[in-house]
């Protein structure tokens, strides 16, 4: 599932991480799975226990209560979660990244009978799909999604970069930069090359040159792009 970004009241981006169609497929079964043992774990209690069958609700009570309100309960509680879903490291959070309140929770896990008992998941499964946001029908109405907590790096916003086999690196000084100053660098260049800022481009190569005390031989963008080749070449070998 890709990103998505929202625009607050406050006029601030939040970009969101919604969870993959899969992880919430198996958080689900995960969660299925525990259901399933508790029943037959109960059953098997009370078995032992020689229960009267004949009290019905108080059966009802310890056997189906539990299951009947499981999702409601654990996400309420445990911050969006569930076993299942904190197994996935996926949660439900609100739409602006805010922790839902009760009534939150309270209307997705009513919508969760028409979302997945009901239509055996399929009507949750193209909401999610078509939506964008990683929304059923239930996240719908209660301004909700299910986020993913695990931490995605893109290529570009690490220190490396793609270099041939029989690149020659020309500054071997770029050792002297740390990859937290690396990738500083890299950022800075990148975003001022996207937005055609030449004067950034032009006061960071001066600064890296100074900082590795060598007189670039190229210009200011040819410079930089070299030295970050540089870098990757040094740190892979």
């Amino acid at each position: 599932m890709d990103n998505f970004q929202i625009e607050t009241a406050q006029n601030v981006n939040i970009q969101q991480n919604a969870a993959g169609i899969g992880e919430r497929i198996l958080a689900y079964l995960i969660d299925l799975l525990i259901i399933i043992a508790y029943f037959i774990i109960v059953l098997f209690i009370l078995e032992i226990l020689s229960f009267d069958y004949g009290e019905e609700w108080v059966f009802g009570l310890i056997l189906g209560l539990p299951i009947f309100l499981y999702f409601l309960l654990w996400e309420t509680f445990w911050d969006g979660k569930t076993p299942g879903k904190a197994t996935m490291k996926i949660k439900v959070t609100q739409l602006d990244g805010s922790r839902p309140v009760f009534s939150n929770y309270l209307v997705r896990w009513l919508l969760r009978l028409l979302d997945i008992t009901l239509a055996f998941g399929g009507i949750a499964v193209v909401s999610i799909l078509l939506n964008g946001k990683g929304q059923r029908l239930g996240d719908m109405a209660a301004g909700t999604t299910v986020i993913s907590e695990r931490q995605r790096v893109r290529f570009n916003q690490t220190i490396l970069v793609d270099i041939p086999e029989d690149y020659i690196a020309v500054y071997p000084q770029v050792t002297v930069f740390s990859d937290a100053e690396m990738r500083k660098i890299k950022t800075i260049y990148t975003e001022a090359k996207r937005d055609a800022n030449h004067n950034i481009i032009f006061e960071l190569s001066k600064k890296v040159s100074a900082l590795m005390d060598v007189t670039p031989q190229e210009k200011p963008l040819q410079f930089v792009d070299r030295v970050i080749a540089d870098y990757s070449y040094y740190t892979q070998q």
